[in-house]
């Protein structure tokens, strides 16, 4: 059996965003770098690559904007982009989290998170205006809605193969199907590097720092049962395989501090019958968004959430959670044809449960698993409820909505009245958890359970803890793991350097 040696400044243990982030951070610093990928080449990337690819920072105006992208005289011209200024930053982090989120890393995130997609486009990373998912033409005019104008070009995947370049320019070495297993120490307990299994054989690599930017344990049912609850080994995970808890496990091990969440994730509503893991092939359109124009029925027939309770991005992470709760573990997404032109492009894809009729008597019975009379019951309680004393307008929170029901629909709210009715099965799929290590905010080194600062270990990404609480703002895990990927990987380059 081979017993290899590795000598690096830094290893990074992930290939996803952060990870990817951190190495070259630490690169930039003038380590040598060693990047180790559980996952074979061909499915590398972490969950990054199945995100869909919007960046949530902070901007004052279309100058900003210009620091990113690439925008013309016309789009300019002819667009509404408004602002997502810090003080909107952080008034919807505090909100959606109850206002546990973490003072200090907060404030990094929002104030760093315009510089660091600067510092993304300088290596590379190409961004385009969100034309798909978060605008809309309104007489003539652009308007991007939900403070999300931004996205990568090629969505999370585009961002993986922007910063996999970068890396091999800057020369950083990437070890495949490398497992990291656990850490070594010397006999100070320092961090002296990763022992790890490559194709199954035993290596060992050494560095003067670590990096963990590995994930957190969504793919793994035992943990998800442990620390989310039970029936969460029954959520469809929406990424990659590969993202085990290994990490966590790890620094846990050796006394590292668990903070934030541990309970609490990331899920969406999921393609009923997609893969048990996410499908690169697919990325992110097994994703149901636009529930917000419909209704979310249930088996019993009911509706159990307020849809139109605030845009998609600030609910959507949260409502998977919702559905898993519910009989069966799923749910339908009812909609009429008023709404068709609204539909993101996830409803048109062929690899999904679709059902469609010209009654709603018809459409119940299709509508497998769920109460029949039950449900037409609750869409004529909801059609009489529907107030129609402002405009319907999606770009905006209209104030739509229903009186007299419970849960109430607070925006959107149009009658099921226009055939045909069209319905989409799903479920609750996760994307990742929210517990993780307790770090130094200004260099990315994880504290101890004592909260002293652990020699030559650091982490970012979905493994830092303490972010997100209940729920999230969409487009936020992208950039946090850049902004303290960026910030672990040039801390432990400092550390390793000396």
């Amino acid at each position: 059996m081979q017993d290899a040696k590795q000598n690096y400044d830094v290893i990074v243990v992930g290939k996803g965003n952060a990870a990817l982030c951190a190495a070259l951070a630490a690169r930039d610093e003038g380590a040598r770098v060693a990047i180790l990928e559980a996952a074979p080449q061909e499915e590398s990337g972490g969950n990054s690559r199945f995100a869909g690819g919007v960046m949530r920072f902070a901007y004052d105006s279309v100058e900003d904007l210009k620091r990113v992208t690439d925008l013309t005289e016309e789009e300019i011209a002819t667009s509404d982009f408004f602002t997502n200024t810090t003080d909107e930053y952080f008034d919807d982090l505090f909100r959606l989290t109850s206002y546990r989120t973490d003072p200090e890393l907060s404030e990094i995130l929002v104030t760093q998170s315009l510089d660091t997609m600067v510092w993304l486009r300088s290596k590379g990373v190409r961004f385009v205006p969100n034309f798909g998912r978060q605008s809309r033409l309104v007489e003539g005019r652009r308007k991007f809605f939900g403070r999300l104008p931004i996205e990568v070009s090629g969505g999370g995947a585009g961002l993986v193969q922007f910063l996999d370049k970068a890396a091999r320019e800057a020369g950083i070495d990437v070890h495949y199907a490398t497992r990291a297993k656990r850490l070594l120490l010397d006999e100070h307990e320092r961090i002296r590097g990763v022992h790890a299994a490559r194709e199954g054989e035993p290596v060992d690599f050494h560095a003067g720092a670590v990096v963990l930017a590995c994930g957190g344990f969504e793919a793994n049912p035992e943990m998800r049962t442990r620390y989310l609850g039970p029936g969460w080994e029954l959520a469809k995970v929406r990424g990659t395989r590969y993202n085990q808890g290994d990490g966590l496990r790890m620094a846990l091990d050796i006394g590292a501090a668990p903070y934030g969440n541990w309970s609490g994730c990331h899920a969406t509503g999921w393609e009923l019958n997609a893969p048990e893991f996410g499908d690169v092939n697919i990325g992110d359109q097994y994703q149901k968004h636009s529930y917000i124009f419909g209704l979310l029925i249930n088996a019993h027939g009911r509706r159990f959430v307020d849809e139109g309770l605030d845009f998609h991005s600030f609910t959507y992470a949260k409502y998977g959670g919702e559905l898993l709760k519910q009989p069966g573990q799923f749910a339908w997404q009812v909609f009429d044809a008023k709404v068709n032109d609204l539909l993101r492009s996830e409803y048109r894809i062929k690899m999904m449960t679709k059902v469609t009729a010209d009654t709603l008597e018809a459409l119940a019975e299709k509508l497998e698993g769920v109460d029949a009379p039950a449900f037409l019951e609750t869409v004529r309680a909801y059609n009489d409820a529907v107030v129609p004393d402002a405009a319907f307008d999606p770009t905006i929170k209209d104030g739509l909505s229903t009186r007299g029901i419970s849960p109430p629909k607070s925006n959107w709210a149009q009658k099921l009245d226009t055939p045909p009715y069209h319905a989409y099965a799903t479920t609750c799929g996760i994307t990742f958890t929210f517990g993780g290590l307790r770090i130094r905010p200004e260099n990315g080194q994880v504290l101890d359970v004592h909260l002293n600062a652990m020699p030559g270990l650091y982490c970012a990404g979905e493994m830092v803890g303490g972010l997100f609480y209940f729920n999230y703002p969409s487009g936020t895990g992208l950039v946090s793991g850049a902004v303290f990927g960026r910030i672990a990987g040039a801390g432990a380059a400092r550390a390793a350097l000396g």
